[in-house]
C-alpha cells in the first residue's frame, strides 16, 4: 500500500457477504478534526492491488455517520455480487465545538450538507465538498490501490441525496453516475436547506451553487441518467422538505426530462427500511455506468 495523504487507523475488519468491511479513522487537514469512514471491499479485493474494482460513494443523511449505510443499507450484498467497493464517509466535521454546533439535528455536527461553508465560524472547517470530492478520495485511492479512482459513482439519502446530486452536477468529470433516495432536491426552498444555507453561506447568491434544481438548469455537459426513488408515505416528502417535483420540472425546462427517472414507492417512508428495499436498484444503476453489470 502506498503512503496516503494522511494516516488511516483501522478500527475494525468485518467479514460480510463474502467481502470485507473496514472501519477507519483519520485526521483531516481540510476539516481540522478526526473523521471516521467505512469501506466495503467485494470478495477477494481487500489487501490486493489488482485487478482494480470500481467504487460507489454513499452519502448519508441528517444525524447519520458513515456507519448507517454500511450497517443498514443492504448495499454490500449487491456490491459483492457485482464486484464493487463502497465508501461510506461521515456527513459532517466532528469535534469542532463552535457555539451551537451540537444543538440541532439539522445543522452543525449532524448536518454538514456536503458544501464548503463561507460564513464564519463554519468556514474554518465545514468544507465537506472539498473533503468528499478531493481529500478523502485521493487518500483512499492512494492507500488502497485496488480502488479504481477512474470508475466512481455517487448515491445518497436525504441530505446525502442532495449531496449526491449536487456534487455529481458540479464535478461531472469525477463520477460516472448518480442516484438518490428521497433527496432534498431543491434546498433553497426547503426548510432544512434554508436553515443550512443561511447558516453556512455568507450570501444568498451562493445558494444556487448548492441546489440540484438550480444546477441541472445550468448543466451544459454530457447527457444525464439520474435515478431518484422516494416513498409516498415519506413524512418529509409530504411536509415539503424534499421538493423532488421541482427538480423534475427544472430538468424538463432544459430538455432533460428523459434523463431523470423518479420512482415513487407506495407505503414506504424515509427510513432505512425503505433504503434497503431499493438498494439493489441503485447499486445496479451505478454498476451499469461503472461497467460492472
Amino acid at each position: 500500500m502506498a503512503t496516503p495523504a494522511f494516516q488511516f487507523t483501522t478500527k475494525a475488519i468485518i467479514a460480510t457477504f463474502g467481502g470485507t468491511l473496514i472501519k477507519l479513522t483519520h485526521d483531516s487537514a481540510v476539516l481540522g478534526c478526526t473523521m471516521g469512514a467505512n469501506v466495503f471491499f467485494p470478495p477477494g479485493a481487500f489487501g490486493r492491488s489488482t485487478p482494480k474494482v470500481p467504487v460507489i460513494w454513499y452519502l448519508a443523511g441528517l444525524t447519520c455517520t458513515g456507519d448507517n449505510g454500511a450497517e443498514k443499507g443492504f448495499f454490500n450484498y449487491w456490491a459483492a455480487k457485482h464486484g464493487i467497493a463502497i465508501v461510506y464517509p461521515d456527513t459532517s466535521p466532528r469535534g469542532s465545538n463552535h457555539p451551537g454546533e451540537h444543538d440541532a439535528y439539522d445543522f452543525g455536527s449532524a448536518a454538514g450538507f456536503y458544501l464548503n461553508a463561507t460564513k464564519e465560524p463554519w468556514s474554518q472547517n465545514y468544507q465537506m465538498e472539498t473533503y468528499i470530492t478531493c481529500e478523502l478520495p485521493a487518500a483512499l485511492y492512494s492507500y488502497f490501490i485496488v480502488l479504481d479512482g477512474s470508475r466512481v459513482s455517487l448515491m445518497g439519502h436525504s441530505m446525502g441525496g442532495h449531496g449526491a446530486l449536487t456534487l455529481f452536477l458540479k464535478h461531472p468529470d469525477k463520477y460516472k453516475s448518480t442516484s438518490a433516495f428521497a433527496p432534498i432536491a431543491n434546498p433553497s426552498l426547503s426548510p432544512w436547506g434554508e436553515k443550512a444555507f443561511s447558516g453556512y453561506l455568507a450570501s444568498k447568491e451562493e445558494w444556487a451553487k448548492h441546489d440540484a434544481t438550480e444546477l441541472i438548469k445550468a448543466h451544459r455537459g454530457r447527457d444525464l441518467d439520474i435515478l431518484i426513488t422516494c416513498g409516498l408515505a415519506d413524512e418529509f416528502f409530504i411536509a415539503g422538505q424534499l421538493l423532488i417535483d421541482n427538480f423534475v420540472a427544472a430538468a424538463k425546462e432544459v430538455g432533460r426530462e428523459n434523463q431523470v427517472t423518479v420512482r415513487y414507492a407506495p407505503d414506504y417512508d424515509h427510513s432505512y427500511y425503505f433504503i434497503s428495499s431499493f438498494a439493489q436498484e441503485h447499486v445496479e444503476h451505478a454498476a451499469k455506468h461503472l461497467g460492472a453489470l
